[in-house]
């Protein structure tokens, strides 16, 4: 078996692969929104966050498909979706001395993200209640089922799209539309084989410490799968774009939970979520939830001192992810 130097290296090369994708994808996408004259709300929530939310999504197809593991990448879309409230706004945050938001990001961007987190769970209950062979402790997910969350991600995208209908936007000079494409593509393939390499070494890292997959990719999948939503929100609040910074994060992190998780259930042609899993991990998620939305309300703009207690709240899950590896407790008890 090989020793966790190996992973380690695998981890840190794969990484590096991730950044180098990203960096291209965010460039790409920039220079395609101001071709295609995409507002800047539009332009975070939808162009940047989808396009930072591939490493997730493939984290998920790559763990399906060519590994099995379902739950693997589900615990990466998960503790994605936590990594991306709690450090990704705190850095942005410090990075730029403080971060604006607005009462649309507010009103409209998080209102939509919880009802895409309340959407997930009815989707589960669903499973559990209403296709044969779920039950109180497990939901079966079924390609019928997870349309629900997908026909959701599409009003978002509608709403989206109603905001660029009445925005003049500047005429684009010097953009080659098929390059920055050509780009992208590249970008996006450099993604996935950066991915690729993380599961593997997370999987690699749950067999020699005899631990569960999930773990290891709500934790270290979760964190090298957000580097694009990070990189794209601290370098957008670095140049004054506070919106796009915040836009990302909530775009990012409901594209996640209504089309990754589903796209997963559709390549496997049924999953079972554990509720014993599931419960305490999207608990946590909704507290992180509320903190940040209360953060971002509060005067509408995220402080210094409330980015250091977000850094210390997602200190507290780490805290709590090695607990439950090394059995001090056991409060996600289907592991």
């Amino acid at each position: 078996m090989l020793g966790p130097a190996v992973w380690l290296g695998l981890a840190v090369v794969s990484t590096a692969v991730i950044w180098a994708g990203s960096t291209r994808l965010e460039r790409s996408a920039g220079r395609l929104s101001r071709r295609y004259g995409l507002p800047a709300a539009v332009h975070g929530a939808v162009v940047v966050a989808v396009g930072s939310s591939f490493p997730e999504l493939s984290s998920v197809v790559v763990s399906t498909l060519l590994h099995g593991e379902f739950s693997l990448g589900v615990g990466a879309i998960v503790g994605s979706a936590i990594f991306n409230l709690l450090v990704i706004p705190a850095v942005a945050a410090l990075a730029s001395e403080e971060l604006e938001a607005t009462r649309d990001v507010v009103h409209k961007d998080a209102q939509f993200y919880i009802i895409s987190v309340l959407v997930l769970f009815i989707t589960f209950a669903l499973g559990a209640t209403y296709v044969p062979g779920g039950t109180t402790e497990a939901a079966i997910l079924t390609p019928a089922l997870v349309l629900l969350p997908l026909l959701t991600y599409g009003v978002y995208v509608f709403l989206q799209y109603q905001d660029t209908r009445d925005y003049a936007s500047p005429s684009p000079t010097g953009i080659d539309a098929r390059r920055e494409w050509a780009t992208l593509a590249l970008a996006l393939g450099l993604i996935s084989v950066g991915v690729e390499g993380i599961v593997r070494a997370a999987l690699g890292f749950g067999a020699y410490f005899d631990t569960p997959a999930f773990l290891w990719g709500v934790t270290i999948i979760a964190a090298a799968t957000s580097l694009p939503d990070a990189f794209v929100s601290v370098r957008a609040a670095r140049d004054d774009e506070d919106v796009t910074s915040l836009t990302n994060v909530l775009g990012s992190n409901t594209f996640n939970l209504l089309v990754a998780i589903p796209v997963g259930v559709l390549l496997a042609g049924s999953a079972t979520v554990d509720f014993l899993v599931a419960v305490p991990m999207m608990g946590f998620l909704a507290v992180a939830t509320l903190v940040f939305i209360v953060f971002t309300r509060t005067r509408l703009e995220l402080s210094i001192v409330e980015a250091y207690a977000l850094l210390g709240l997602y200190a507290l899950f780490l805290g709590w992810m090695v607990l439950e590896t090394v059995g001090v407790v056991d409060l996600v008890r289907g592991l």
